[in-house]
């Protein structure tokens, strides 16, 4: 299997990519685990011009920046799993903005032409948080949900890692995470 993780927090090697870490570890041998840190990337919000509609067929952006590299890894896996740390109730600026832009790897919306191609595609979500899950997290599993089903892709699971503010909190709760998560992906 080919999993694409999606690294949103600005920090790398931070407290979610710890946790990231931890899961790639656990997914094993046999499969082939990539890596993309928003960070590192020059990807623009959506532009709502829509040119990205006129061919379902391929994720045709307006836009020419990393986006194009990112999309051809997300249709070559198998398995995506988008992680940030929590931010104001929901998603860093940089993966947001990745987000958006799959606009272009849907088409036809609310269409009888309505197309995915990531139609099928196993998606999970990862999160750190400094607080609680509840109280705290509703609106980004929300956020996650419309996402994944706009995109039709298939929720492997949403993974929360509370209570986390230095790399010392993470524990054998976040291992314990990073494991059910690989399992859920993986089998």
């Amino acid at each position: 299997m080919k999993i694409l993780t999606i690294l949103g927090s600005p920090k790398k090697k931070g407290n979610t990519g710890t946790v990231l870490e931890m899961f790639e570890k656990h997914v094993g041998d046999g499969h082939e685990v990539e890596r993309v840190n928003v960070s590192d990337l020059n990807v623009g919000g959506c532009l709502g011009c829509y040119a990205c509609q006129q061919n379902p067929d391929e994720p045709a952006c307006a836009q020419q920046d990393d986006m194009q590299d990112v999309y051809e890894k997300i249709l070559a896996a198998d398995a995506v799993v988008y992680a940030s740390p929590l931010y104001m109730w929901g998603f860093t600026s940089g993966i947001r903005a990745l987000m958006e832009r799959h606009l272009a790897l849907v088409s036809g919306y609310g269409s009888p032409d309505y197309k995915s191609l990531v139609a099928g595609k196993r998606a999970a979500l990862l999160v750190r948080l400094g607080g609680p899950v509840e109280n705290n997290a509703e609106f980004i599993q929300g956020t996650f949900d419309r996402f994944i089903g706009y995109a039709q892709c298939d929720v492997a699971g949403k993974f929360m890692v509370p209570l986390c503010t230095t790399p010392d909190a993470l524990g054998d709760e976040a291992e314990g995470v990073a494991k059910a998560m690989a399992k859920a992906i993986v089998g």
